[in-house]
C-alpha cells in the first residue's frame, strides 16, 4: 500500500496540499490495516487523514535544506530506470 508514497521535500514546485493529502490517505490506510473503513469507523478514519496531512504540510514548510531543489521530471525518469532495471522493461 505505501509503495504510493513519494518524498515530498525539496521540488520545484512544492508539493500540493493534494499530493500531500494522498500521501495521508495511503499512510493511514497503512497503519489501519484497510482500504475504506467501516461505516462506524469512517469519522476517525477522515479525522486521521486530516490530521497526518496536517502535521504533513506543518513539517515540509519547517525543513530548511542547502540542496538545490529537485526537478520532478527529472526524478521521475530515475523512478522509471530504477524500475525498468529491477522489473525488465
Amino acid at each position: 500500500m505505501c509503495r504510493n508514497i513519494r518524498p515530498l521535500s525539496n521540488f520545484a514546485p512544492p508539493a500540493t496540499e493534494e499530493e500531500v493529502s494522498a500521501a495521508a490517505l495511503q499512510y493511514v490506510r497503512k497503519i489501519s490495516g484497510t482500504t475504506k473503513p467501516a461505516r462506524v469507523n469512517t469519522e476517525a478514519f477522515d479525522r486521521a487523514v486530516a490530521e497526518v496531512a496536517a502535521a504533513s504540510a506543518r513539517l515540509l514548510d519547517a525543513l530548511v535544506t542547502t540542496a538545490p531543489p529537485k526537478d520532478r521530471e527529472v526524478e521521475a525518469a530515475k523512478a522509471r530506470a530504477r524500475s525498468a532495471a529491477r522489473y525488465g522493461g
